[in-house]
């Protein structure tokens, strides 16, 4: 209710039943979608075995995850881990590199998984502006991974 106040308060009063009812069902759908994400990791983050001292600031969750492919611990092939840290922060850095509008479209999209009409919704912009942010924020991506050697098949 406060979001509808705070937002919405010069909105004639027809409108705001409707405003309500959205807020509502993001705010619902945020809840479920953050609850979906702490009930995936949290029994995860329980069983990982540090193998380090308590006080190690060093300690990397993805050390501890295990490959499904082939069963294997990734601390326990080192090329792999590195290769897989590597990469991660490849993309993180070619994500900051994007224009703003890219990256918070890419991130809103493909992170947060929503669809286009609600992205540009937040975003302020069409529907159509969107998929031009989506669609080159990807290929921006694409040719930073490819200049580095990665691609799609591996």
């Amino acid at each position: 209710m406060l979001k509808l106040t705070e937002s919405y308060s010069d909105r004639p009063v027809e409108e705001l039943p409707p405003l309500f009812q959205r807020i509502l069902q993001n705010t619902i759908r945020d809840h479920y979608r953050r609850f979906k994400v702490r009930s995936a990791w949290t029994p995860l983050a329980g069983s990982f075995q540090r193998g380090v001292e308590e006080g190690d600031d060093d300690f990397d969750i993805l050390d501890s995850v295990e490959d499904s492919g082939e069963g294997r611990h990734f601390s326990l092939v080192p090329d792999l881990q590195l290769n897989q840290k590597q990469t991660l922060v490849l993309i993180e850095i070619a994500l900051q590199n994007l224009p703003p509008r890219q990256r918070e479209a890419f991130l809103l999209r493909y992170w947060e998984e929503r669809d286009v009409a609600e992205t540009a919704q937040i975003m302020g912009c069409s529907e159509g502006s969107v998929k031009a942010h989506c669609s080159r924020a990807v290929h921006a991506l694409a040719r930073v991974l490819a200049s580095q050697g990665l691609n799609d098949h591996g």
